[in-house]
């Protein structure tokens, strides 16, 4: 078994979309990422924002989109590797996404990074209300979500 806490099964983390999890950091501060399926059967775990525009979420608590193994921005239409959180195309091209490291064993997905402890899996605290409609719209007029 992995070192570290468990997040949730693999099953839990579609194929083709994200689970999301809250994690704190050291300064406690709530840290949204979302887990992500990559090659031979692992998972990654991809900050939760764009680093274009910081206040939109990849997953406001739906899943995010995932479309030929790249994390799909839903605001701009920008693409991240999931293997590597790399930034192939659109506004923040080049910029790679933040990590926690998690490891899978045993059917599980762990957090095996000590920087972060496990808040919550699912969707967050803050996904209720007007926010949870922050980044939701394909509408790229609609930055600031009302």
């Amino acid at each position: 078994m992995a070192a570290g806490t468990r997040l949730a099964a693999l099953d839990d983390v579609p194929p083709e979309s994200t689970l999301l999890v809250t994690l704190r950091n050291a300064a406690g501060e709530e840290v949204e990422f979302v887990l992500v399926r990559v090659g031979g059967g692992d998972v990654a775990a991809w900050r939760n924002v764009c680093p274009h525009w910081t206040d939109v979420r990849f997953d406001a608590g739906d899943g995010a989109t995932v479309r030929n193994d790249e994390l799909v921005c839903k605001k701009h239409g920008a693409t991240f590797d999931c293997d590597s959180g790399y930034c192939d195309f659109g506004p923040p091209e080049g910029a790679t996404l933040d990590a926690a490291d998690v490891a899978v064993a045993d059917g599980a997905v762990h957090l095996v990074d000590d920087d972060y402890d496990v808040v919550r899996v699912g969707e967050s605290e803050r996904a209720t209300g007007a926010d949870a409609d922050r980044g939701r719209s394909t509408n790229p007029g609609e930055r600031l979500g009302f």
